[in-house]
């Protein structure tokens, strides 16, 4: 059966529910802008009300029997070469939770890089598996992680036979990427199902010269952000299966026990029309993108005591096996600043914000999106704040431990010492006590510790130095971080 990619089911049904002239009287309450506040009719424009509809019983009809989703679900399968797609406007939290539950359930074990995101943490919590944790490759000298190696999966795979399947992070928020065809193929000689959380690789199946993504590296599920890399709105997100080693409707029925019953019908739009996008111009908009990440790449290069990490800093043995240019991950040691200080003064001097920032980079992110003349805005900004950096006050020293330092033992189960009884300590009499709460430096999201593992003392200096530096650590019980939750000592 053909499929016709210039079709936008959701976006067709906005405009003939518009035509309409329907009069709703039913959520959501603002009807259609009428009762919306002047000052946010002013400041949204009355756009985003008029698409803000209820997905059944507005946009289609009360038993849904237009197959308004479900066609422009099969739509984005067939774009992204999946064998069936689900929406979700929780973003990909969500998503890769119903991922996690579709393959473990509680006390079954599930291997997990452990360069994964706060919301693998959060389902490891929810769902009660136990993790067993694959080493990420740490680049000792750059203080970053890559991907898991497929020899690593099988290695812990050979330790941990009862294991339910496999979930990997790729690419990185710093662009690096894992062999996933060989990731897969560890996994599938044992029957068992590959979970890619690709929410940075929404773009990946656009253009021949960007990594291989995970639907045609043979992963089973992979979850993609479209509003990260893609043109979606905020929080939009997909969800791809292919293989019938989770059934479809099992991952659909994980998948509703988290989701909202009110779907926003704009984010979905936004999905929708992503696609046809992406389908009928997504290799030149790509290329384009491709081609400008490689002029700005350039010229950042020359501005003295910028760094741009390229694939020879992040691929090689030891390292990532691809990469993709269009994070554009800057090092600022040269400058003598942290990322936090480059990122404060770009928002605050210029303008700019850059999206991921840490102790020694930040992140440009380029998209088809961009053009020369933002990505001239920037390289202008980036040249004014090597010009000023001299001038910035001293940043108090970050304790980065060496990956070994990182690392801490999963000594209870995630969701056994969140839920259980805690207390909070004085942060520095925390070592060698069960942490009971997750912390995460944030951005990129990958938290320093889980529920579960024993606090040692390095990673405690980091996350307290780090705060002094300026690390965003969102989720803390203490957000100034002088006291941590930790299991209660029986004792």
């Amino acid at each position: 059966m053909s499929v016709d990619h210039t079709r936008a089911p959701v976006l067709e049904a906005l405009v003939d529910y518009r035509r309409s002239g329907r009069l709703s009287f039913t959520p959501p309450g603002h009807k259609q802008a009428r009762g919306a506040d002047p000052a946010v009719r002013e400041a949204l424009g009355d756009a985003v009300f008029l698409g803000d509809v209820l997905a059944s019983g507005g946009l289609d009809d009360r038993l849904e029997r237009n197959g308004v989703l479900d066609r422009a679900e099969a739509l984005m399968a067939d774009a992204v070469h999946a064998d069936h797609t689900f929406f979700t406007t929780c973003g990909s939290s969500l998503s890769v939770k119903a991922a996690m539950l579709a393959v473990a359930g509680p006390h079954e074990k599930l291997l997990i890089g452990r360069d994964a995101h706060k919301s693998v943490a959060s389902g490891l919590v929810l769902a009660g598996i136990e993790p067993v944790w694959v080493e990420p490759r740490w680049d000792a000298e750059r203080h970053i992680a890559h991907p898991p190696s497929a020899e690593e999966f099988e290695r812990t795979f050979a330790e941990h036979p009862d294991a339910k399947g496999a979930l990997i992070t790729s690419p990185t928020p710093y662009g690096t990427c894992a062999d996933l065809r060989a990731v897969a193929d560890v996994c599938h000689r044992r029957g068992l199902p590959l979970v890619v959380d690709e929410a940075w690789g929404a773009h990946l199946p656009f253009h021949p010269d960007l990594p291989s993504w995970a639907m045609d590296a043979g992963a089973d599920i992979c979850v993609t952000s479209i509003h990260k890399m893609g043109s979606g709105l905020e929080q939009g997100s997909v969800f791809h299966l292919r293989g019938d080693r989770v059934p479809a409707a099992l991952l659909k029925m994980r998948a509703d026990l988290l989701g909202t019953t009110s779907p926003s019908v704009l984010i979905f739009a936004g999905l929708d029309g992503w696609r046809r996008q992406m389908a009928l111009h997504g290799e030149a908009l790509m290329g384009n993108a491709l081609e400008l990440a490689v002029r700005a790449r350039s010229v950042i290069e020359e501005i003295d005591g910028l760094h741009v990490n390229d694939r020879d800093d992040f691929c090689g043995p030891g390292l990532a096996d691809d990469f993709d240019p269009l994070p554009v991950v800057i090092d600022v040691t040269g400058l003598g600043i942290t990322g936090y200080q480059a990122a404060d003064w770009l928002r605050e001097h210029r303008q700019v914000d850059a999206h991921l920032n840490d102790h020694r980079r930040i992140g440009a992110q380029l998209s088809h999106g961009d053009d020369w003349e933002t990505a001239s805005e920037l390289l202008a900004a980036l040249k004014d704040l090597a010009a000023a950096a001299a001038e910035l006050t001293g940043s108090p020293r970050i304790e980065v431990p060496d990956p070994a330092g990182l690392r801490m033992e999963q000594a209870w189960l995630p969701r056994d010492a969140f839920y259980g009884p805690t207390e909070d300590i004085p942060v520095d009499r925390a070592a060698g006590r069960i942490a009971a709460e997750i912390i995460t430096p944030y951005p990129p999201g990958i938290p320093a510790v889980l529920p579960g593992e024993r606090l040692t003392e390095p990673v405690l200096r980091y996350l307290t130095t780090g705060l002094a530096a300026g690390m965003n650590l969102p989720d803390p019980n203490d957000a100034r971080l002088e006291t941590v939750r930790v299991v209660a000592d029986a004792g």
